[in-house]
């Protein structure tokens, strides 16, 4: 007789949301209660999704205050009384300025600002359902944005930190390119060789950008006592693919 296989502690479904196609992304544990990532914009569409997904959404996780990322969470906190968890406080001003932020790209309504309930910190553990998250602080794009990481499914929710062959954009208010680079390297990399789901984009690996990432390969930086080649900051900037 076969033994049964043991159920995974948790499921994922990604929900490109917005017109910038932001990697909303719906945890679900085991039981079916569910943590909502970055619920960026077109709420029906995110609670459609938890729907069909049988999950039932009990907490929102906000990695950084910028409009794709937060502009629905007021809206699915509404639909589903979960509380807004995140980021770090010091993306405050992004979060208040959400609905200016939208009307100026053309779409006005699109989202709404956003006031969480709780603020993350470098060191915190998020739990869903007994399933632990840990909470890495990662400037460098916002000065407040989180990285939302489970050890046991080596996994990361990396929002705009780091992108499959690309990394985050640093040309916004109190952006900063090398303090970018050093949250990827100083923050990221000693997790491990650890699956992430970007804001924007395919899935990667941590090990695969150290390889071939033009902007974080250990080549560029000299992590792992690489040879390091000079980092162009205005390539950086002109390259960035998403928000």
């Amino acid at each position: 007789m076969s033994q049964s296989q043991p159920q995974p502690p948790f499921t994922v479904r990604v929900v490109p949301v917005t017109p910038f196609q932001q990697n909303c992304s719906i945890i679900r544990a085991a039981s079916g209660k569910a943590a909502v990532v970055d619920p960026g914009g077109e709420p029906e569409k995110i609670l459609q999704a938890a729907k069909d997904f049988d999950a039932e959404i009990e907490q929102i996780w906000i990695t950084h205050g910028h409009l794709d990322h937060a502009g629905g969470a007021m809206a699915v906190k509404r639909a589903t009384g979960a509380p807004i968890i995140g980021p770090h406080k010091e993306d405050t001003f992004w979060l208040d300025e959400i609905a200016d932020h939208w009307a100026k790209y053309g779409h006005p309504g699109m989202g709404e600002n956003c006031t969480p309930d709780q603020w993350l910190n470098d060191g915190d553990e998020l739990d869903l359902e007994g399933v632990k998250f840990q909470v890495v602080t990662a400037p460098g794009h916002t000065p407040g944005h989180v990285v939302l990481y489970n050890k046991d499914a080596n996994i990361a929710f990396v929002g705009d930190v780091l992108f499959a062959g690309s990394i985050g954009r640093t040309d916004f208010p109190r952006g900063d390119h090398q303090t970018l680079i050093d949250s990827i390297t100083q923050k990221l990399w000693p997790l491990g060789d650890v699956q992430f789901v970007p804001g924007h984009g395919p899935v990667s690996t941590f090990n695969r950008e150290r390889q071939s990432n033009p902007f974080v390969a250990d080549s560029v930086t000299g992590y792992g006592g690489a040879a390091t080649k000079p980092a162009n900051e205005m390539d950086q900037k002109l390259s960035k693919r998403w928000q």
